[in-house]
């Protein structure tokens, strides 16, 4: 069964839609290793992003074991809630953000198999906030662990338009 493809959230920008979600983005810093996002030409890579919310972890776990769907589902929009505030830190502003690829990675159980459910909700989100900007190509990949025991990370490539 096909689902709808989910519907840019009403407003004029970018900004306006994450605020009519209720949503801001947070504010992301470097650490001692690695740097939010990376620009190689057109190209900026985007830092892998944990479902941290006020430098807090919002969850940890296996999903299939020790979090439900709708749980790890929640965390992988807050990753990718993250994935944009690098991105518009790359960019300067969120409304110049287009997503090229995702790659979402779910700690889970051998039998799980649900990890593209995972992260049509992290799409989702980005489709809502950017609209076309934010229709992307997109891999879903299951893992034994992540770091800090998330159940979820985010990888994003994104380009300025």
């Amino acid at each position: 069964m096909t689902q709808p493809l989910p519907q840019t959230v009403k407003g004029d920008s970018a900004s306006e839609r994450l605020q009519a979600l209720g949503l801001k983005l947070p504010v992301l810093a470097g650490t001692t290793y690695l740097v939010p996002h990376r620009t190689v030409g057109s190209t900026i890579h985007l830092s892998g992003q944990l479902p941290f919310k006020d430098s807090e972890l919002l969850g940890q776990g296996v999903v299939g074991r020790d979090v439900e769907l709708e749980t790890a589902q929640e965390l992988a929009r807050h990753a990718a809630l993250n994935a944009l505030a690098a991105a518009a830190q790359a960019v300067g502003d969120l409304d110049r953000v287009r997503i090229v690829q995702m790659l979402v990675f779910v700690a889970s159980t051998p039998d799980f198999g649900q990890q593209s459910n995972v992260a049509n909700a992290a799409s989702e989100l980005l489709i809502e906030v950017l609209g076309e900007n934010g229709r992307h190509a997109r891999t879903a990949i299951g893992v034994a662990g992540l770091p800090l025991n998330t159940p979820v990370e985010i990888q994003v490539v994104c380009t300025a338009v």
